[in-house]
């Protein structure tokens, strides 16, 4: 069984500001362990259940945080940005039989974490048909266009509410809560624990509720917080200007929108 891990840093537990999760910054190194940590509780987890293949992609930044030296044996780190519009879920193919996400969050325009935001922060928001897109939303109908489920979700409280709402068979592990600008922090030891027993109870059960319907048309609309990045991108080949910070994109391929994001939104 071929297990496909993408990991996110923002929702991981304890982080709460933006300066936790760049590089540059000192207080990022200690976010970058618990990022490992938390990835290495869904791998054990997943190799306990019978996992035989596990890839784990590095899906944050420039997709370095996670610790290779502490990875195990069983496992593939993929790290860098390989450039592919897959980004946070490249290498996954339709050989695998699941997906699972690690330290995942709310998406830009939801006020429910203090540090929301899709891919970058060069939007207000995103919507897709309509509803506001998170990296969940994204990555989720990728998996689905390769037909595999996603079974597990670790992050913030907004996000796995969203994602249960998409996937009513995902199980999740809630990491913190978010409050204005404010977040209530789980203790990382609970976090590790319930993220190993979600692991488990998500691979010890049918998948049928857990495959995604990708819908037949997509409408892609991006809605930037600066105007003149917004006319910039309105001409990417077939995005249209709707008003003066936004553009659209509508399609019946998702390869498109995958494509168009990874070019308008960095």
């Amino acid at each position: 069984m071929k297990r496909f891990i993408s990991a996110d840093i923002e929702g991981c537990a304890g982080l709460a500001i933006p300066a936790e999760a760049h590089k540059q910054e000192a207080v990022y190194k200690a976010f970058a362990q618990e990022m490992t940590r938390e990835v290495l509780a869904v791998c054990e987890a997943a190799r306990e259940t019978g996992a035989t293949e596990i890839v784990v992609k590095d899906g944050h930044g420039d997709a370095s945080n996670i610790d290779p030296l502490q990875m195990p044996d069983y496992v593939r780190l993929i790290r860098g940005k390989s450039g592919h519009p897959y980004n946070m879920m490249w290498g996954l193919d339709e050989s695998f039989d699941g997906v699972l996400y690690v330290g995942y969050h709310a998406p830009a325009g939801n006020p429910e974490f203090s540090i929301s935001h899709t891919s970058t922060g060069n939007s207000l928001y995103i919507r897709l048909n309509g509803e506001y897109m998170s990296e969940f939303m994204l990555n989720t109908y990728t998996a689905a266009s390769l037909g595999v489920p996603v079974l597990f979700l670790s992050g913030d409280e907004a996000i796995c509410k969203l994602a249960e709402g998409q996937v009513p068979g995902i199980e999740t592990v809630v990491t913190k809560r978010g409050t204005g600008g404010a977040t209530i922090c789980e203790p990382r030891g609970a976090v590790l624990e319930r993220i190993g027993a979600g692991v488990k109870n998500a691979l010890g059960r049918e998948f049928a509720a857990c495959r995604v319907k990708l819908p037949e048309q997509f409408s892609y609309e991006v809605t930037f917080k600066d105007w003149k990045k917004a006319y910039q991108m309105s001409f990417y080949p077939g995005m249209e200007k709707v008003d003066t910070f936004t553009n659209r994109l509508v399609t019946g391929r998702w390869m498109d929108v995958v494509t168009a994001h990874c070019f308008v939104v960095y």
